[in-house]
């Protein structure tokens, strides 16, 4: 998890991206406790009827760069954002064989 400390129960559901158990409210609080917002700057990202969505930086950028925690249909998920330089993997293409 490239060092990013995830609420217990957390489970992964893609490439750098974790589904979190608890409701909104406990989450942010989870990211205050564990990243505080003194060192840790946030943003807002979102703006849209039923999505919630925040950026939590890393100033350092060691490991990642900064977290977008975000909330929609009832289910919220967090993506670690890569450190810059760092590409985000892609979804590997299925080869297929070619026909002769």
């Amino acid at each position: 998890m490239d060092g990013v400390q995830l609420p217990d129960r957390s489970s992964k559901v893609g490439e750098r991206r974790y589904r979190c158990p608890q409701d909104w409210e406990n989450t942010l609080k989870y990211f205050k406790t564990v990243y505080p917002t003194a060192t840790f700057p946030r943003r807002s990202i979102v703006n849209q009827p039923g999505v919630k969505a925040i950026h939590i930086a890393n100033p350092s950028g060691k490991g990642w760069s900064g977290l977008n925690v975000y909330e929609a249909n009832d289910e919220v998920r967090v993506y670690v954002v890569p450190p810059e330089g760092v590409p985000a993997k892609a979804p590997k293409k299925k080869s297929t064989p070619k026909k002769s």
